[in-house]
């Protein structure tokens, strides 16, 4: 088992940065691989990226690509998303997944495990 804690959200501006951070409890962190996903309002729940057990491999979403980077620190057990240049329709509930087969991949239904999410509202 894993518990997947988000946090970090909040109310920012449009061309604001923010930082998330899930943090990770139970089974070896280093087992997992790490995903953030995201569900805007009335939109379904859709990739925002990946990464990969100890980091040597990342996956981002096309249309986010250059201004969300997702990164890991295996000593904290935590992962981060780092969002910059926010826009009013990155507004999302994001959570956090984790995915034990040890493979990169963008389908949500590929992971195993889920935070409750944070919410990030982007206003314009």
């Amino acid at each position: 088992q894993v518990q997947l804690v988000e946090s970090g959200g909040g109310l920012v501006q449009a061309g604001d940065s923010l930082r998330l951070s899930c943090k990770a409890s139970g089974r070896t962190f280093t087992y997992n691989v790490m995903g953030w996903f995201r569900q805007g309002p009335g939109k379904e729940r859709e990739f925002v990226a990946a990464i990969s057990r100890y980091g040597g491999s990342t996956k981002a979403a096309d249309s986010l690509k250059g201004r969300f980077t997702i990164s890991r620190d295996n000593a904290k057990n935590t992962v981060y998303l780092q969002m910059n240049s926010l826009k009013p329709e990155d507004t999302a509930v994001y959570y956090c997944a984790a995915d034990p087969s040890g493979m990169v991949r963008a389908n949500q239904y590929e992971y195993a495990y889920w935070g409750l999410g944070t919410r990030v509202t982007v206003s314009s």
